[in-house]
């Protein structure tokens, strides 16, 4: 697919796409007269790439773990150093802490609609006229 189905397929501006991509973070082939050529495959690979970055999640260490989001699964760090398990480990907890937080506002949201559906008086042009006996 071409880069403008991509970045509509994913809601991802095609600048993005292109700097995913001297990032190394998607491949394209290109085609004789020069254009891109995604497989279907970097839909799913720029989603992920996507949310790994609002996650917090640089690009250099995007790109060293994309490879473990394969299926299957194979990893395999040979360059693995400290820093980058510690940046790792350090970015996993930030965001359970950021789903916990988002679950704890999902379940208050979802009280107070409960809440305020049990207590909401009913609306008078909603109710059915009485019916005739």
């Amino acid at each position: 697919m071409r880069i403008g189905e991509l970045s509509e397929r994913t809601a991802t501006p095609r600048r993005l796409l292109r700097y995913y991509e001297e990032q190394g973070l998607i491949v394209a082939d290109r085609s004789p007269n020069g254009y891109r050529d995604y497989d279907e495959f970097c839909v799913d690979r720029v989603r992920q790439i996507r949310g790994l970055l609002d996650a917090g999640l640089p690009t250099r260490i995007i790109k060293q773990i994309l490879p473990c989001l394969n299926k299957p699964r194979t990893i395999h760090f040979p360059d693995a150093t400290p820093e980058m398990l510690a940046t790792l480990e350090h970015e996993r907890d930030r965001m359970t802490e950021r789903i916990q937080c988002l679950m704890r506002n999902r379940d208050a949201i979802g009280e107070y609609l409960d809440t305020v559906r049990a207590t909401r008086q009913p609306d008078p042009a909603s109710e059915a006229p009485p019916a005739l006996s």
